[in-house]
């Protein structure tokens, strides 16, 4: 490990509710010499919550190759970095990968900060078995892929969790319907925020509710193990 480099910390922060951060991550977060966030909109309402100062950039899917050269430029000066994400942790499902990885080849100290995690938050309430699972991110957006996966789910004797987009809610729903059955199951909306809720019934009866009115929020989906 390069001793004279900084450290990229990866910091967990919020999926909605502020107040759901450590005191390891707010100290972190106030320490660094730059902070590199997904969405710096939703960053800044939590840095100005706990009135922290450090300077903000921003990186995400469509920039993440140029500002990568940037970041480990400054690690290498020998100043610390806190990657954040739009909300909960880092590397899970957005491009925050590739700026870790990138910081491990060039020999550069990573150091987890934990906290929350949507999928995590779903299988805790959720009420599945958890001794084994699977993480599959999000579902294909087009529909011979999603019925591929979810063709794989079907085959799988652990509980599955993925994430799907409010728009697509009902397209998912719907494939799974025809490729799993009518099989029970749990999703989760807007967790931790003032809407949350958390639905267990079968497929065909969540089609039911949330055909009455668009769907809206992000979703957890749990499909438990048989």
């Amino acid at each position: 490990m390069n001793n004279s480099s900084g450290i990229l910390y990866i910091v967990s922060t919020p999926i909605g509710n502020l107040g759901d951060i450590s005191l390891r991550a707010l100290e972190v977060l106030k320490k660094t010499a730059l902070i590199a966030a997904e969405d710096t909109r939703k960053t800044k309402k939590l840095l100005s919550r706990y009135s922290i100062h450090t300077p903000l950039i921003s990186y995400y899917e469509h920039n993440k190759v140029r500002r990568c050269s940037l970041l480990i430029e400054r690690l290498k000066e020998n100043k610390d970095v806190a990657l954040v994400c739009s909300a909960g942790t880092p590397g899970i499902c957005d491009p925050g990968y590739v700026v870790i990885n990138l910081a491990i080849k060039n020999a550069i100290k990573v150091v987890p900060v934990p906290g929350a995690s949507a999928f995590l938050c779903g299988l805790q309430a959720g009420g599945a078995a958890t001794d084994s699972f699977v993480f599959t991110g999000y579902l294909p957006p087009k529909t011979k892929a999603r019925k591929d996966r979810l063709g794989e789910i079907a085959a799988e004797s652990r509980t599955v969790v993925f994430y799907e987009a409010p728009h697509r809610l009902l397209k998912s729903l719907n494939d799974m319907l025809e490729v799993l059955g009518d099989r029970k199951i749990i999703i989760g909306r807007e967790l931790t925020k003032k809407f949350e809720e958390i639905k267990r019934d079968k497929i065909s009866c969540l089609i039911e509710q949330f055909s009455k009115k668009n769907p809206r929020g992000e979703f957890v989906i749990i499909v438990p193990k048989k």
